[in-house]
């Protein structure tokens, strides 16, 4: 046992400094830093408020610098730690001027080493990007948990601080100009890409690309920017192979925050809702086990392939209704070739369409959503393989993500949001009619 504590007494500063540099540059603190917060040093409360300041401000995707005050930058990392799930109470009552705390602030940084997984998203969004990428997001728009009973609620008329109604007409105009400059800009950067991606087809060397980059075309024609290129590529390097030691040496810092932990309980300054809140703050290797899991699981077994049988009888009758449905229009069609049927006919078949997707959205099991960056590889339409330095390359050679299953997921997700957003409108309207009922000698007209 006690040789087991040398060994990881030897290996503790060993597994800091890793982590350290695992951490961006611009958010990479010094490991005495770790070692004077573990007891509550305050000369060390205010490097981990910039370090939070940091990470979190890239985690959430926000421009930082480091001219904004201390207290705007406590007053962030309370409000993103709040509005990520960390509900320790200590933290918010740490000082706004950042002369306490520094242990308080190694706690609430490794919850999010641990919960959050933050250094594989620092190292996915700050790595370096030589190709041309693009950003999808099929995941579902839901509210942290600490957040769901939180919703502000709509000033009443009649009471102070009410906000005029012109005013609201006003902002949101302005809002779609700017979603309409902002769609017309991204159409030409698309149009731009394309063009790049078209002039350049057969340049370059992988064979699955095809194509040059916006980055590697600038190259092309600067080739001094190189160096600057390179020097960031090497530190992402740096930075890959100190995350590849941290995986090896993480017990070794979970079993150091052991150690923390045990020391606040000596101390006293574990509050009451500690223990409410510890299987949030245990380490990973707790696990625990359900006596009733088995049955359960059984059950939820028997509940899916139930499921799983209805859906296959619903989409037979479905393809049989269609059939009938299709030789009834063709016949119908047939009958009414009068002018202007087609473009009626064109509008019915859009609305048909739209909720045959909203129901295939609803009714699709759930699977996993795709999430992330994506590069943009231009692929033509007609050819099924493509020459590349005289060797034959196959679409099917590598997964590939198709923009027409995109298209169609946003289509479908689309026709959710548009049925949601008409089953508000009637249920506004209906209020609105029971408000129009109380008013006495007003007439209201429907704009």
């Amino acid at each position: 046992m006690r040789r087991r504590q040398q060994q990881r007494g030897r290996l503790l500063p060993a597994a800091v400094g890793v982590l350290c540099r695992a951490l961006p540059p611009r958010a990479r603190p010094a490991p005495d830093t770790l070692r004077c917060a573990k007891f509550d040093r305050p000369q060390a409360s205010l490097d981990f408020w910039r370090l939070l300041y940091a990470l979190l401000k890239q985690i959430n995707g926000c421009k930082w610098t480091e001219s904004d005050g201390i207290d705007n930058q406590i007053r962030f990392v309370k409000a993103a730690l709040w509005y990520h799930g960390y509900d320790r109470p200590e933290l918010y009552r740490l000082p706004s001027d950042g002369s306490a705390g520094s242990r308080e602030l190694l706690l609430a940084f490794s919850w999010l080493l641990h919960r959050m997984s933050l250094l594989e998203q620092l190292l996915a969004r700050n790595r370096v990007k030589t190709g041309d990428e693009t950003s999808v997001c099929m995941c579902e728009d839901d509210l942290p948990n600490s957040l769901k009973d939180t919703t502000e609620k709509a000033p009443q008329p009649g009471l102070e601080g009410g906000v005029d109604v012109r005013y609201l007409q006003w902002l949101n105009g302005r809002l779609r100009f700017q979603w309409r400059s902002l769609h017309a800009q991204h159409q030409e950067q698309c149009k731009l890409l394309h063009k790049i991606h078209l002039f350049t087809g057969g340049s370059h060397m992988d064979q699955i690309l095809g194509h040059l980059s916006v980055t590697e075309t600038d190259l092309v024609r600067q080739p001094e920017n190189y160096k600057q290129l390179l020097q960031l590529l090497e530190s992402e390097t740096l930075q890959l192979e100190a995350f590849l030691e941290w995986k090896q040496l993480e017990p070794v810092y979970w079993q150091w925050m052991e150690t923390v932990l045990d020391n606040m309980a000596e101390e006293g300054n574990m509050c009451e809702s500690q223990d409410a809140h510890v299987e949030g703050s245990e380490l990973p290797k707790v696990t625990s086990c359900c006596p009733w899991a088995d049955s359960l699981t059984g059950q939820i077994d028997r509940l899916s392939r139930d499921l799983t049988t209805l859906r296959d009888q619903l989409h037979k009758l479905v393809t049989c209704r269609k059939a009938e449905w299709c030789e009834k229009v063709k016949t119908r069609e047939e009958e009414l070739q009068k002018e202007g049927f087609s473009a009626t006919a064109r509008k019915i078949q859009e609305s048909v369409e739209l909720k045959l997707l909203d129901l295939t959205y609803l009714c699709a099991p759930p699977k996993k959503r795709m999430h992330g960056s994506h590069r943009l590889v231009f692929r033509s339409k007609h050819p099924a393989s493509k020459m590349v330095f005289g060797r034959p390359v196959s679409r099917e050679s590598f997964s590939t993500v198709s923009a027409t299953e995109v298209i169609r997921e946003l289509q479908m997700r689309e026709a959710s949001l548009v049925r949601e957003l008409k089953q508000l409108q009637e249920e506004c309207r209906q209020r609105l009619d029971e408000v129009a009922e109380g008013l006495d000698g007003v007439i209201c007209i429907s704009p």
